[in-house]
């Protein structure tokens, strides 16, 4: 490959009539549905435990279902898209998400808030799988990282505004009212994209097959044993995000002691160095490759995962032995998780919206995984640090196999 094939390919300009910076707020705004989902109620999360007079393990179980729904959602949405096109599925996923936020609202028992929370993961899913798959249809390798980075500048408000809402929130009315501004959020979210999201999938590229054809698809991308890794350090990577968020509410109001609102600011900082990560990332990427920058990312956190863990057995270090930890942990995920998807959808353009399914798929389904495990080992400072960095480190165990080679291939300096 020629160094100027190789600058064509990584740095693609978008197609004409498609201004860079109106996708870019547009998907960012849409894809902030999914974090907006989980992120608001977290401030709930002790109060719902004592109206259904349950254990917190028990409510957790809600954050799980609504990971395995954004999980398994974008497993059909994103070979759904491929055959029909961008716009309408994510009309459908969002129209879903409002007609399961008003059933949260009404939930009377936790079965049915517990069912209904995995209906919005899904409605959520179609934000997410589609906005990735339309980067796809755009754009590749380097510049794909830098369109995901941009992408988190939008939509890591998300993480920084929702919790605080949500106290907010919690401060004016019930834990029910939560539902009630997701509900209107996702309906809002539905009205923009039918409006001004572009149709990046022309018909004459959409897929013709039938159901056995997709899942010949999705076989043909799992035995490829290069972009699973990746997918699995995607999954991994962000992971360690997820591990915080999930037991985030507990250690902080019920450990340390912080009322709804000051938890609301206290998890907003992580939304802020997110964002700075990803935002550095950009300028980064004119110097390094993604793959060198995931490896320098992850060892990072293997490295301040292990000093957290010292910390958190410890014990007399006070919040700041939590907080500076886990935001320097969350500063190395800000670099991870632009540059891992856009290694991993490198490889299978051809069936983007398959490809970026099965990423979705990792990244939300480890979530589903680590968020109960958080709630097993006790919801304390060390079952946050003892998960974030176990994610951590096996991300890094799947470097090895996933991202050397490919930056080795590409002949991007490593």
């Amino acid at each position: 490959m020629t160094t100027s094939s190789t600058c064509s390919e990584l740095h693609p300009a978008p197609p004409a009539g498609i201004n860079r910076i109106k996708l870019v707020v547009v998907l960012g705004v849409l894809t902030a549905l999914g974090p907006f989902t989980v992120d608001m109620y977290l401030p709930a999360l002790p109060a719902i435990a004592v109206d259904f007079e349950t254990s917190e393990s028990t409510v957790q179980l809600t954050l799980t279902g609504t990971l395995i729904g954004l999980a398994l959602g974008q497993l059909v949405i994103g070979p759904v898209s491929d055959r029909y096109g961008r716009r309408r599925p994510l009309l459908l996923g969002t129209a879903v998400h409002v007609v399961a936020s008003v059933a949260c609202y009404f939930a009377s028992t936790m079965t049915v808030l517990g069912a209904f929370r995995t209906v919005q993961g899904v409605g959520a899913a179609a934000t997410a799988v589609i906005a990735t798959a339309i980067v796809r249809d755009l754009f590749s390798g380097r510049a794909a990282a830098v369109m995901f980075s941009h992408l988190m500048l939008v939509m890591g408000v998300a993480p920084i505004l929702a919790p605080s809402i949500g106290g907010i929130l919690m401060t004016t009315m019930s834990w029910h009212g939560v539902f009630l501004v997701l509900a209107v959020l996702a309906a809002l979210l539905m009205l923009l994209g039918a409006v001004a999201l572009p149709e990046t999938l022309p018909p004459s590229h959409r897929s013709r097959r039938g159901l056995a054809p997709a899942l010949r698809t999705y076989t043909r991308l799992v035995r490829d044993g290069r972009f699973m890794t990746l997918v699995l350090v995607c999954g991994l990577g962000r992971a360690v995000l997820w591990a915080y968020i999930a037991g985030s509410s507990f250690v902080m109001q019920r450990e340390f002691e912080l009322d709804p609102t000051v938890y609301g600011v206290a998890f907003a900082a992580g939304g802020v160095v997110l964002i700075g990560a990803a935002q550095v990332n950009v300028r980064l990427l004119d110097r390094w490759s993604p793959a060198r920058i995931c490896i320098v990312a992850l060892a990072v956190s293997v490295a301040v995962g292990v000093a957290f863990v010292a910390v958190a057995l410890h014990g007399t270090t006070g919040f700041a032995g939590f907080a500076v930890p886990v935001l320097a942990l969350l500063c190395a995920t800000g670099f991870v998780m632009p540059n891992a998807p856009a290694l991993a959808l490198t490889r299978h353009g051809d069936a983007a919206g398959t490809a970026a399914a099965i990423v979705g798929f990792a990244q939300f389904g480890t979530a589903a995984v680590v968020a109960p495990v958080v709630g097993v080992l006790g919801n304390t400072a060390l079952a946050v640090a003892v998960t974030m960095t176990s994610c951590a480190v096996l991300a890094v165990l799947a470097l090895g196999y996933g991202v050397r080679p490919i930056a080795r291939r590409h002949g991007v300096r490593d």
